[in-house]
């Protein structure tokens, strides 16, 4: 593991004091990080503005990074300077805008879906079936509880997603007895960890946990995705069973890849890239997908269907018309 200097340790320490996820955590030091480096290792506290705006242009103008990748940088900055310079920047920083277009998705065919899961265990299946079956982001399928399945009315209870937004979206009942299976087993490493007199109870909301004072160890709060192992809360240093980790999601689509005949780049999110661009094929609305998937602006929802438009459901290659 990279060791960090006590200025980005001093850094990730406030923000688990304020409960920003660990994903947030390592993506704010690495361009930090990054900043402080391009600058010869000067202190933030020494520079402002300018050198913020110089930074901004070089990851653009050398790195050619995507506006998104350069929207981060900037909030990792602005965060610096406001919470831990208490200096903030300007609101008018006058750097080049990236102009770098993000990429089409790739979309596997249904049977390409169907293929890919096949080879993947018990664990990944399921994991696998709810991005695909619902639409979910990795880091939403992985921070799962057991009680934000609704086996009754058929959906899951997404909570606190990209952009502390709240969802329900749809559960395929072919996965219901995989999750009730699923469940069983969260039951069976709770009883073990019940046993263990330094278990904490499952990591709660700040607060919920001084509401609900009990619940981190009733069974409706244990994440659906456990870890093999229990680990220290890097934050109270307390013995938790936390959720597994989102890059062996990675790994295991990865190696069930190796196995295919597929040739398309896929990485997990593939599977809600293909969740949506189904939907719409099958004649879902797109107000009705965007909601699905969790998008603030139809806009973003849009790709998808530009990805339709370039294939056989759009526009009709002359190439077709002489043969």
């Amino acid at each position: 593991m990279k060791t960090r200097s006590p200025f980005l340790n001093s850094i990730a320490d406030y923000m688990l004091s304020r409960h920003y996820s660990l994903r947030t955590i390592e993506t704010y030091l690495k361009w930090i990080s990054s900043y402080i480096h391009f600058h010869d290792k000067r202190h933030p506290a020494s520079m402002g503005d300018n050198e913020v705006t110089t930074y901004l242009d070089h990851i653009v103008l050398k790195g050619n990074v995507a506006s998104r990748t350069q929207a981060t940088a900037l909030n990792a900055l602005v965060f610096l300077y406001k919470h831990i310079i208490k200096n903030e920047l300007s609101l008018n920083l006058n750097f080049v805008r990236s102009k770098k277009q993000p990429k089409l998705p790739v979309v596997m065919t249904p049977d390409e879906v169907k293929q890919l899961m096949s080879h993947l265990s018990k664990r990944y299946y399921l994991f696998a079936g709810l991005m695909y079956g619902s639409g979910l982001r990795v880091m939403e399928a992985v921070q799962l509880r057991t009680k934000d399945i609704d086996f009754d009315y058929k959906c899951i209870q997404v909570w606190n997603g990209k952009g502390n937004k709240h969802r329900i979206v749809t559960l395929a009942t072919e996965l219901l007895p995989l999750l009730r299976n699923q469940i069983l087993q969260v039951e069976e490493y709770l009883k073990l960890d019940l046993q263990n007199e330094r278990y904490a109870g499952v990591w709660m909301p700040n607060a919920l946990a001084r509401k609900y004072p009990s619940a981190n160890k009733s069974l409706a709060w244990q994440y659906l995705f456990p870890s093999y192992k229990l680990s220290a809360d890097p934050e109270t240093g307390e013995i938790r069973r936390h959720h597994f980790h989102h890059t062996c999601v990675r790994k295991a689509v990865k190696n069930a890849l190796k196995q295919t005949n597929i040739t398309k780049l896929l990485t997990p999110h593939t599977f809600r890239h293909s969740f949506a661009t189904h939907l719409l094929q099958s004649g879902a609305d797109i107000r009705t997908v965007q909601a699905q998937l969790g998008h603030s602006d139809v806009k973003t929802t849009q790709i998808y269907t530009h990805v339709l438009q370039q294939g056989a459901n759009g526009v009709v290659s002359p190439l077709s018309k002489i043969f």
